[in-house]
């Protein structure tokens, strides 16, 4: 009996899920559908496939999708340069194709013999062909290595995690086979919560401070790029390594890089700030 019959997914100590998020594992998990995260950078999707990993007590495999990478790679690579090598300045059996094949993510998922966590991170990187060459081994949870005529089938179906940045509009085929779920960006209560896991003796005063402060900038039209989740934990790690009191943080906007990173949203928070941002502290 898989692990996941077990235990229900509710978030771990250091991943604090919504209970809409935590539904929407636990139907993944029930019904053995990939689980496709969708959201704004620095919401917490990679790190999700973590958590369940913690949760579930499986082990977590990892396939970060690039622009160049294709579904084949996923299962498998035959490594015909380390065989040529091995060919000329000897090495291993070259006669033995199987020597030179690396079962990719994917492959490792199918042919594990304990329920595995995968982890497919950025789908929509890839062109447009990428998902729906995915659906075949996804459905049938099996694939054939041409070159040795083995078949990969796997014992235990793993739990799939699948997260995309909305860079690409995704397959309505693909879209059918998953469980969909968008992490929508946190409140201010939810948002407290997470960042009392990464700073748990942090002062209430400056986290007021800071949380005014940070949704201000998230609400400003003109910023392109808004700061995320992480940045917030980071720039109050800044904060706290500088020594820096509540009162600058009101009076002043210390370590701005660290929460904006591009230079036109600096200047309009910068050209903004005495206007409407010290009013009413």
């Amino acid at each position: 009996m898989s692990v996941a019959e077990f235990n229900r997914f509710s978030g771990t100590p250091n991943y604090i899920a919504s209970s809409e998020l935590s539904d929407a594992v636990n139907v993944s998990v029930a019904l053995r559908r990939p689980l496709l995260i969708k959201g704004e950078p620095g919401t917490g999707k990679t790190l999700l496939a973590r958590a369940i990993s913690e949760s579930l007590g499986a082990p977590l495999l990892s396939w970060h999708v690039k622009s160049t990478t294709r579904a084949g790679d996923g299962l498998y690579v035959y490594d015909t340069v380390q065989r040529l090598n091995d060919s000329r300045f000897g090495g291993a059996d070259v006669s033995d194709i199987g020597n030179y094949i690396k079962l990719g993510p994917l492959g490792q998922a199918f042919a594990s013999e304990r329920e595995v966590v995968l982890l497919i991170d950025e789908v929509d990187k890839a062109d447009m062909e990428f998902p729906n060459d995915l659906l075949h081994e996804l459905d049938e949870m099996q694939f054939t290595i041409v070159e040795t005529n083995q078949t990969i089938r796997a014992a235990i179906r793993p739990i799939v995690v699948i997260t995309s940045n909305a860079e690409k509009e995704l397959p309505d085929a693909f879209l059918r086979r998953c469980v969909f779920h968008y992490i929508a960006f946190p409140d201010r209560d939810l948002m407290e919560t997470i960042v009392r896991v990464h700073h748990p003796s942090l002062d209430d005063a400056l986290l007021e401070a800071c949380m005014k402060r940070f949704y201000w900038i998230r609400e400003q039209p003109e910023i392109r790029k808004r700061p995320s989740t992480s940045e917030l934990v980071d720039w109050l790690s800044a904060l706290v390594r500088g020594g820096v009191s509540k009162d600058r943080v009101l009076d002043s906007f210390p370590f701005l890089g660290v929460l904006l990173k591009k230079e036109t949203d600096v200047q309009v928070i910068t050209q903004a700030r005495p206007k409407t941002m010290w009013s009413g502290r």
